[in-house]
């Protein structure tokens, strides 16, 4: 039973006898008399178990991204319905304006909408609706909390989308020239033209010349339906927090956008994500959907406190075949991380594929490192240079067992780590 603010009223209202007739019998009979009211008005309340409800999927949402639960209530008894409703769910969620006033005649149904805005990514799960039915007097309620599943995924923001179209206008741009002369790996042939001035003698195609009355040179083209390969690293240096978001965040956004410039130039993506054990694995063939795929995977990733075990890591980009990749390694460029664990599996990754280490990186280090005005802060400086040197040289020490190091702030690092990669495919290194 819940009672309404109007008993309390009511029973103040019984200052008018007692002052009429002050006795002790006049103030319990007045109680009597209000709990008899209030009681009759509790049994002529409906039961709450005669709306009946039902919960509409939810489509997907980015995280950060206002999303919509919507309920359907009938009410399913012969009397009419008076009721108050609370779709409550995880914090999480950013369920608002989630309580409802409904009245419904016998059969009568009505649509419930609740706003979420999803404040974490995963499944973010409805706790229960509270339906609290009211008496004909107003004076009492019936109360029930049930159980009425429903879930909203929240997927990572891809907040570097936004930078999609103009690494896809120099995309096009690259695919558009006549010709593409670059010999090496990661070129196929295109197409015979003859020979100009400034042409390299090695293009020359002998026998179509023989054919021809001028020289003729081959033309080439990038590879198209090559291999990128995205390792996300979810130990515990993924969870650290650069300018209150998690390295992971900001490693999910590079990847997406990489993997959306790289599946429009015609690639296969293939992801794995993992720290000491391998936690998601997506291989997909160049799908025009393959970025909503790794939305969906890395909805539910997050990072463990745990060292990364990039041995069983390389042995899951290894077991996506031996044909040679772009291996596109997302983790934070940790010195005692990379040493201890990275290192020793670097050459056999380099030994088959193009590796590519992308990392988050602190401006506070370099904030902290020119900021000397006091003594603190000299300290301060001290401490964050030495990190700042320690970093350079694992990068190149990276660079020297043949790993390209992209290392950048939060926003940059997305769009940096694409064009290194349009770099990659105009040089013809892919």
């Amino acid at each position: 039973m819940v009672l309404r603010g109007r008993v309390p009223l009511l029973l103040l209202l019984g200052l008018v006898p007692v002052v009429l007739r002050p006795s002790m019998s006049t103030v319990w009979l007045w109680v009597l008399a209000v709990g008899l009211l209030v009681l009759a008005d509790w049994l002529l309340a409906p039961a709450p178990g005669a709306v009946a409800l039902d919960r509409a999927p939810v489509a997907p949402v980015r995280l950060g991204h206002p999303a919509e639960s919507v309920l359907l209530a009938t009410n399913t008894g012969s009397r009419p319905v008076r009721a108050n409703l609370r779709d409550a769910w995880q914090p999480t969620a950013g369920a608002h304006d989630n309580r409802h006033r409904i009245r419904l005649g016998p059969g009568d149904r009505v649509r419930l909408r609740t706003p979420l805005l999803p404040r974490r990514r995963g499944d973010l799960r409805a706790v229960g609706v509270t339906v609290r039915t009211h008496g004909p007097l107003g004076l009492a309620a019936r109360q029930r909390t049930r159980e009425v599943p429903g879930a909203a995924r929240s997927l990572p923001p891809f907040g570097a989308r936004k930078h999609l179209p103009s690494r896809l206008a120099r995309l096009r741009e690259l695919d558009g020239r006549a010709a593409v002369r670059v010999r090496g790996q990661g070129t196929e042939f295109d197409s015979l033209r003859e020979y100009v001035r400034g042409d390299d003698v090695r293009s020359i195609d002998w026998r179509a010349s023989a054919r021809n009355r001028n020289v003729v040179v081959r033309t080439w083209q990038p590879e198209r339906d090559r291999r990128v390969v995205l390792v996300l690293d979810t130990s515990r240096t993924s969870a650290g927090r650069v300018e209150d978001v998690p390295r992971l965040d900001s490693a999910m956004d590079a990847a997406l956008l990489l993997a959306a410039l790289a599946a429009r130039a015609g690639d296969r993506i293939d992801f794995v994500a993992g720290d000491r054990r391998v936690r998601s694995r997506v291989r997909s063939a160049g799908a025009a959907d393959v970025v909503a795929r790794l939305q969906d995977t890395m909805a539910d990733l997050e990072p463990v406190i745990a060292e990364a075990d990039w041995t069983s890591l390389a042995g899951a980009v290894t077991g996506f075949g031996r044909q040679r990749a772009l291996v596109v390694l997302l983790t934070p460029l940790e010195p005692a991380a990379i040493e201890e664990g990275l290192l020793p599996v670097l050459p056999a990754l380099t030994r088959h594929h193009r590796v590519v280490l992308a990392s988050v990186k602190d401006p506070a280090l370099e904030q902290l490192a020119a900021t000397r005005g006091t003594l603190d802060e000299v300290y301060d400086a001290a401490a964050a240079e030495q990190v700042l040197v320690r970093r350079r040289r694992t990068a190149d020490l990276l660079r020297a067992l043949g790993v390209d190091v992209v290392d950048a702030d939060a926003e940059r690092l997305p769009p940096t780590l694409a064009d290194h990669y349009l770099d990659l495919k105009a040089r013809g290194l892919l």
